[in-house]
């Protein structure tokens, strides 16, 4: 089982890359973040098309994610259990049933945090313990999972091409990089740094100042796995080829692998 996540940054302007991109590379569960429509404005009849159910949570303008897969899939959250008075547009988790039994697939945005000295970046700190208490939950339940998605956050210094510049960021400051390494503590695998364990891997490349053709990159996009579902890990990989098409999105797809047969 092919699981991906990516932010596409406007779902309306990407449509035609994502229809061809879930072509070409077929993934039986896809995790979309910032569409930037409502749940009427998603492409849904392209991308239901083109083969995959669609499940949205969207947000005029900001925000929204979104699940798509090949075989039917229970939708189980539409928001992040711990605080019932968020509204952003961040989370949405579906269950779908394998051969090794069922497994949760979180598709997440987290929240950027920027600027540091505000609301934004405390917004940020609580939403991050609040995924970590969902992630406790299902570890309790012994149930097999993926968090994916845009978790705004380069985890190490390795993850930024530039740590000196980006020391104010709210990426990489030491309570974002604190949080994300208490949640992989709980036993969850980086599966992207699984295999490539050292080493720049890029997953985003701001539009400004010639980030792309630098390969001025973040690692910020991140697939989480439960110790069941790494077990089970086969491969994980970026399709960075995606960010080098006209009008791309500044993230790329990433992906990880399951053998689940």
């Amino acid at each position: 089982m092919r699981i991906a996540s990516w932010n596409v940054n406007s779902v309306r302007k990407r449509v035609t890359h994502l229809c061809a991109w879930l072509e070409r590379t077929k993934p039986d569960i896809a995790v979309l973040q910032e569409l930037k429509a409502t749940d009427e404005q998603f492409p849904r009849l392209e991308v239901e098309a083109a083969g995959w159910r669609v499940e949205t949570v969207g947000q005029k303008g900001f925000n929204g994610v979104a699940l798509l897969a090949r075989q039917p899939v229970e939708i189980v959250l539409r928001a992040l259990p711990g605080d019932p008075d968020d509204a952003q547009a961040r989370y949405i988790e579906g269950r779908v049933e394998t051969p090794q039994g069922p497994l949760h697939v979180g598709g997440l945005y987290l929240p950027n945090g920027n600027p540091i000295a505000t609301e934004k970046f405390t917004y940020k700190l609580a939403w991050m313990e609040r995924l970590r208490a969902r992630a406790e939950a299902l570890l309790a339940d012994e149930t097999a999972f993926v968090l994916a998605g845009d978790y705004n956050v380069c985890p190490t210094a390795v993850d930024v091409y530039d740590p000196k510049a980006f020391a104010g960021d709210a990426l990489c400051q030491p309570q974002s990089r604190a949080a994300f390494r208490r949640l992989v503590n709980l036993g969850l695998t980086d599966a992207l740094r699984a295999g490539q364990p050292t080493g720049p891997l890029y997953t985003y490349w701001d539009y400004q100042a010639g980030a792309w053709s630098k390969d001025q990159g973040l690692r910020i996009d991140h697939l989480l796995l439960s110790p069941k579902a790494a077990d089970r890990l086969s491969g994980a990989g970026v399709d960075k080829s995606e960010r080098g098409k006209a009008e791309p999105s500044d993230h790329v797809p990433v992906w990880c692998e399951l053998n689940l047969d």
